[in-house]
């Protein structure tokens, strides 16, 4: 069996791992049981990338999304009626928290009784077997998988199946839903989901899909990583009429889509995420007068915020634009602080959009050099050095960066002496190394002739047998001439005083 929570720790970010760890955290204090559900666990089993982190307890969450808030998480959306909380949770990582429940139909098609329940009434209601799966974070059974509707296989086999033959008819919404799952995952119908498909789009099912249903599926296009494989899935089926009655015809943008989905991908290698919330879905109603976009957005049912970010984004990138082709972003510390205030959306809209030379060139600097480079500045090193943390501290890495940005202290031996003379630390004295002291001339001789000295000796030694007599040679023949003068010892010489 495998190791789910290990499975899970491994894949999740950074971020995604400290907000699993607070909502474990309080939902422990207010004794909620609370698991991992729907998208999360879907895409962990699937190997595709978690985007989202959703939770689900059972009881009033509340109090757990407060609590939440105070510790920098943002709301997103909610639904009180269905306790429901979208959220972008402290270190920018997407999820959702909402209250286990079933939903009681009257008849197929009529609005649903909401109920609240236990987590397997919560799985068993869902759209899809590979959305009804959870893991349990409880203490007494953390990492345990719930699976009530054999998800698993239907994740095996890359198929997508209904829970009822009722699942189309009872939330229409679910004939988009299903093409967008097909379309990312690479996953076909199920064969009894098809026929029910095709049999709710031959009873007009699509034209009972409500605008605010309608406008959940187009913000879920902009946390697709590419939302034009979904769209053509839409066109293709004729669904495109339930966003506005024009758009199958006159078609959404997807050039530009495509191009915002490549511009998307390298900010994300960079280690910047983009919501381009507002980007997909001016470049999906792009084809639409300003008349007909606006009325589509109201029939969508978003929020004044969201209509304001959509109507705001060619001015705001216009604005961005001039200023990264001015003065006023001339230095790199200049360019480095504007680009750092703008949100990651309007530059990659300006980089599809509006491509300028000069502009591009500060936001690859901003991507690929200045950013990593202040996210690598030394705070560990400056730790060991003995300075507390504190605006001292913030403060000296900030003048090391700009020193850095100047082309300055950037080897490791620069960098640790900058550190030291902005913190005020004096550099360590140097121990001189002591040299041998060089002998005298004078001495240095008396040296050398104390050494020939000492060879000398056995010289003399081996020359004492020359002052001896010659021993007398035996008679014979007198020695040839010139012979004698040869081997004649030759007398030593009267050594002179030393």
């Amino acid at each position: 069996m495998p190791d789910y929570m290990f499975l899970l720790e491994s894949r999740l970010s950074p971020e995604q791992r400290a907000a699993l760890e607070r909502v474990q955290e309080l939902a422990r204090s207010e004794d909620l049981n609370v698991y991992l559900t729907g998208g999360a666990v879907r895409d962990l089993i699937s190997g595709q990338p978690i985007r989202d982190l959703d939770f689900t307890v059972e009881g009033q969450p509340a109090r757990v999304v407060r609590e939440l808030e105070k510790g920098g998480a943002r709301i997103v959306w909610e639904s009180e009626r269905l306790r429901h909380y979208e959220i972008i949770f402290a270190g920018d990582a997407d999820g959702s928290i909402s209250a286990a429940r079933d939903d009681v139909y009257d008849r197929p098609g009529a609005k649903p009784e909401t109920r609240f329940s236990s987590i397997m009434e919560d799985l068993r209601r869902r759209d899809f077997s590979i959305n009804a799966i959870a893991i349990s974070l409880n203490v007494q059974s953390r990492g345990l998988l719930l699976d009530p509707t054999n998800g698993l296989a239907d994740l095996e086999r890359q198929e997508v199946r209904t829970l009822s033959i009722h699942s189309f008819t009872n939330q229409p919404v679910r004939l988009l839903r299903i093409l967008r799952y097909c379309a990312r995952m690479g996953f076909k119908m199920e064969s009894r989901t098809q026929e029910w498909f095709d049999l709710a789009m031959e009873r007009g099912l699509v034209e009972r899909i409500e605008g605010a249903e309608a406008g959940q599926e187009v913000r879920a296009l902009s946390r697709e990583d590419n939302p034009v494989p979904v769209l053509k899935q839409w066109e293709a089926r004729g669904l495109l009429a339930t966003i506005h009655p024009q758009l199958q015809r006159r078609k959404p943008d997807y050039e530009s889509l495509n191009k915002l989905a490549r511009v998307r991908a390298n900010f994300l290698a960079g280690g910047i995420r983009v919501r381009p919330h507002a980007a997909v879905t001016h470049y999906v109603l792009g084809r639409l007068t300003s008349r007909e976009a606006l009325a589509t957005l109201r029939h969508l049912e978003f929020r004044a915020a969201e209509m304001d970010a959509i109507a705001h984004l060619i001015p705001e990138a216009q604005k961005v634009l001039k200023a990264l082709k001015g003065k006023a972003t001339s230095t790199p510390r200049d360019a480095y602080s504007y680009i750092a205030s703008v949100p990651p959306e309007v530059l990659a809209f300006i980089e599809v959009e509006m491509p300028h030379p000069r502009a591009l060139a500060k936001v690859r600097n901003y991507m690929q050099k200045w950013r990593p480079m202040r996210l690598a500045l030394p705070a560990g090193e400056l730790d060991a050095l003995g300075i507390p943390r504190g605006p001292k501290f913030d403060k000296i890495l900030e003048q090391l960066f700009e020193l850095q940005l100047r082309g300055k202290a950037r080897a490791p031996e620069d960098r640790t002496k900058a550190l030291r003379q902005l913190a005020g630390i004096k550099e360590e004295p140097v121990k001189k190394v002591e040299k041998p002291h060089k002998k005298k001339e004078g001495a240095a001789d008396e040296s050398v002739a104390a050494a020939l000295k000492h060879r000398e000796k056995p010289a003399h030694a081996e020359a004492a047998p020359a002052h001896a007599p010659a021993p007398a040679k035996a008679p014979g023949k007198p020695a040839a001439k010139g012979t004698a003068s040869k081997h004649k010892a030759r007398p030593a010489k009267k050594s002179r005083g030393k």
